[in-house]
């Protein structure tokens, strides 16, 4: 069995035509949104490039990106004219043959790359971009890779797309004795992910079977692990805002206070929203979330707004509508106008019993005189939905993506309504649990009880 290590990694060439996404898978397979330049310019590579796939710390796999292969029907017409001499029946000796010739030089500089980083490599995936139409020039790219006598595993790319001519690409590549391939499209990942490279490549190459099965393991094991880290990010800022207090006695200084917890909320949302594009490796400079939209990184609709709330199928409940009738000290719907100084404010005041019965909160201040005022639970809904909604996009957002991320604004269930409502009462109950309240804030072992109701 061969031990790959990093001064002995196993070598893999990503090589295609120009433009089919060579740069985007590596993007993707390295979970790095800096590697190389994406565009949809031809030729956007020009030399080889490497990078590494780590395990333990390791360089174990190097991947080569290389340039696109541009006339393959020109180098196709040479290798026929070398394949005539004694080389016939030697593919990897042709190959040899013409980067040894001038024109590998000069008219084919660009070919000669790829070939001589096949030949050094264990094998190559061959991107394909599975919108194009099977043309006589791939078919020639694909007899000059084989000539280099090194196992191929076809890459579909682009097969999310409407204009996907992969039932075509299936049966050309059958016709030439190449019966497995990968459909990975680079900017919209499949539900399945990446395993199907892997394996595939595996049965390719059985010596580094091992490497990519524990490679690959690890991988999956990292994934989980980030999506349990996602999800106690949200857990966090939910609690932030649910256990978010502010107490008030004058009737005048509630427009005040409401609008300082909506800004305070939505800094919050802002920093839960950084912290999870870190943890996926995205940059928020280059990621737009136009319907609940994040443009650099910042939410574009308002998340006090009503029209927001339409979006996401959360409507404002009874209490609110009885909040307000009872004389809550914040008008909670403000005679329907557009957001203004209470709205979706829930204020535990004067007759509003149902509020207080709901959360549990207790009526000290209210014998003194003094009005707690905490965030609706309409506003928390809302916050669960669309962080459950951008981390669904950005598990399945390639790192190749260029295009904005674009939300459905669909609405999220709850994986469970009663832990939910458990966590809810417990963190109404607990002001201090909130590091938004950074004056009383103190953690502990049952605010961190608190928090697990979700993760």
């Amino acid at each position: 069995m061969v031990q790959y290590s990093a001064a002995s990694p196993l070598q893999i060439a990503v090589v295609g035509h120009t433009n089919t996404g060579k740069t985007s898978l590596l993007r993707t397979l390295l979970q790095d949104t800096d590697f190389g330049e994406v565009s949809s310019r031809p030729s956007t590579t020009r030399d080889v490039s490497a990078a590494h796939l780590l395990l333990k710390g390791e360089a174990v796999i190097a991947l080569y990106d290389t340039p696109g292969l541009e006339d393959g029907l020109g180098l196709f017409a040479e290798l026929e004219r070398i394949q005539e001499s004694k080389f016939r029946h030697d593919g990897p000796a042709q190959i040899q043959a013409f980067l040894a010739t001038e024109l590998a030089q000069s008219e084919f500089e660009q070919e000669a790359k790829v070939l001589k980083q096949l030949l050094h490599s264990d094998a190559a995936l061959y991107l394909i971009d599975a919108r194009d139409p099977v043309l006589p020039k791939y078919q020639d790219e694909l007899d000059i890779l084989r000539r280099c006598g090194k196992p191929i595993l076809p890459i579909l790319n682009f097969t999310a797309s409407t204009e996907s001519q992969a039932p075509a690409w299936m049966d050309a590549l059958a016709r030439v004795n190449l019966h497995g391939w990968v459909e990975f499209d680079t900017v919209s990942l499949p539900a399945y992910g990446e395993k199907p490279l892997f394996e595939h490549l595996s049965t390719l190459l059985p010596s580094a079977r091992e490497l990519l099965r524990t490679i690959l393991a690890e991988r999956e094991q990292r994934r989980a692990h980030k999506d349990q880290a996602a999800k106690r990010l949200v857990a966090e800022l939910l609690l932030d805002v649910a256990a978010f207090t502010v107490t008030v006695k004058e009737k005048s200084q509630h427009e005040t206070a409401v609008n300082t917890m909506q800004a305070a909320v939505k800094a919050r949302e802002q920093e839960c929203l950084e912290r999870l594009l870190e943890l996926y490796s995205f940059q928020k400079t280059v990621v737009n979330l136009p319907e609940v939209a994040v443009s650099a990184g910042e939410w574009e609709s308002d998340l006090f707004s009503p029209e927001t709330f339409k979006a996401f199928g959360i409507k404002a409940g009874k209490g609110i509508a009885a909040g307000g009738a009872a004389g809550a000290s914040v008008d909670l719907l403000f005679g329907g106008m557009t957001l203004g100084a209470g709205t979706v404010i829930g204020a535990a005041a004067g007759g509003a019993w149902q509020t207080w019965q709901k959360y549990g909160r207790n009526l000290k201040h209210k014998v003194q005189g003094y009005y707690d005022i905490q965030i609706d639970e309409a506003v928390i809904r809302l916050l669960a939905a669309r962080q459950q909604e951008l981390i669904l996009a950005l598990n399945k957002r390639g790192h190749a993506a260029v295009e904005p991320l674009r939300l459905l604004n669909r609405e999220q269930k709850l994986a469970s309504p009663d832990r939910f409502k458990r966590f809810l009462l417990m963190a109404r109950d607990n002001p201090d649990w909130s590091s938004i309240n950074s004056r009383y804030f103190e953690d502990s072992s049952a605010r961190e009880a608190c928090i697990n109701l979700l993760v």
